[in-house]
């Protein structure tokens, strides 16, 4: 190798870059960034409606897919548990775990080269991302044709006022959790925390999308979705844990589907010009991946752990929208 060879490769490599997540280009304004990102997951929390993204959207969407009343029809059958786990997966896409993940994917769009490069280039982390999820999801769902009778996800009972049961306690925690991890995520791609997969994504790395994968797996166990919970019920009761792992999977890849294909339209449709929009100031691809993420985990952990708390009236108050 010649020292022109070397020193154009030592130009192509930045040493600030650590992961996928974090390329090691940052803003001059993090601050601002951070604070427009905040204040927009908080404004979500104030007028997202649960009753309009879950009854009218995902019912319809659902009943339209299935052919009748998803709510109202017995689930009989594995085959029809299948086709209702999926049916409801899409119905319940346009979730914020999923519009964090897919943002911090949209970076990673292929290359400028002809269509079909770029659209095998694209299904990389999209493949990746399914590895964690599926993972979760099919874990989750085999526990749950063993276990679920017993656990919180199962009862029906609706929590008193200034009370939480089992179910809003889980969903709590899970969605809690969830949050603060997006909002650390967001910060590490903007510089201002430790990126924490800079040491293993030395030898993985495909690790961050395999991470966020598993965050939209994660979903599912703290999902208060009226469907959800009755595909849920469906599996607990049927004690097989095979049917349980592939209906979560299935449920699981729904909830992505709508997600990877307007992802992946993105990548065959724009004609390499997004990824060269992206490639010609490399801050930006971090502005959108630590947007999408603050956003995402503001809101998550806000709307399931302070607002949720404020419904139970066990907090005196949260600000509300008059539909929301």
């Amino acid at each position: 190798m010649t020292r022109s060879d070397t020193d154009h490769l030592h130009l192509r490599s930045d040493p600030r870059a650590t992961s996928t997540l974090v390329n090691g280009h940052f803003p001059r304004r993090r601050g601002l960034v951070i604070a427009l990102a905040a204040l927009g997951g908080f404004l979500l929390t104030v007028v997202w409606s649960a009753h309009f993204v879950d009854s009218v959207i995902g019912d319809n969407v659902a009943n339209t897919l299935l052919g009748h009343d998803a709510k109202g029809t017995p689930i009989t059958g594995i085959a029809a548990g299948i086709a209702f786990a999926f049916a409801t997966g899409i119905a319940g896409s346009f979730t914020a775990c999923n519009i964090a993940a897919f943002g911090a994917v949209a970076p990673l769009l292929g290359s400028t080269g002809s269509r079909w490069s770029r659209l095998k280039a694209s299904l990389r982390p999209l493949g990746w991302l399914s590895v964690g999820m599926i993972g979760v999801s099919a874990l989750y769902g085999a526990l749950v044709g063993v276990f679920g009778t017993r656990m919180p996800q199962f009862a029906t009972a609706q929590a008193a006022a200034g009370s939480l049961n089992g179910r809003s306690i889980q969903s709590l925690v899970v969605f809690g959790v969830i949050g603060l991890v997006m909002t650390y995520l967001g910060l590490a791609s903007l510089g201002v925390v430790k990126d924490p997969f800079r040491k293993i994504s030395q030898r993985r790395p495909n690790a961050p999308m395999v991470f966020m994968g598993v965050l939209i797996g994660g979903f599912l166990i703290g999902r208060p979705f009226a469907l959800f919970r009755q595909m849920f019920r469906d599996a607990a009761e049927s004690g097989n844990p095979l049917y349980g792992a592939a209906a979560f999977t299935l449920q699981s890849v729904g909830n992505i589907v709508i997600m990877a294909l307007l992802f992946l339209a993105l990548a065959h449709f724009t004609g390499g010009r997004l990824q060269r929009w992206l490639t010609e100031k490399p801050t930006r691809a971090t502005v959108i991946t630590a947007v999408a993420l603050i956003v995402a985990g503001v809101f998550t952990f806000l709307y399931w752990d302070v607002r949720l708390l404020a419904r139970r009236e066990i907090i005196p108050w949260y600000p509300t929208a008059p539909w929301a």
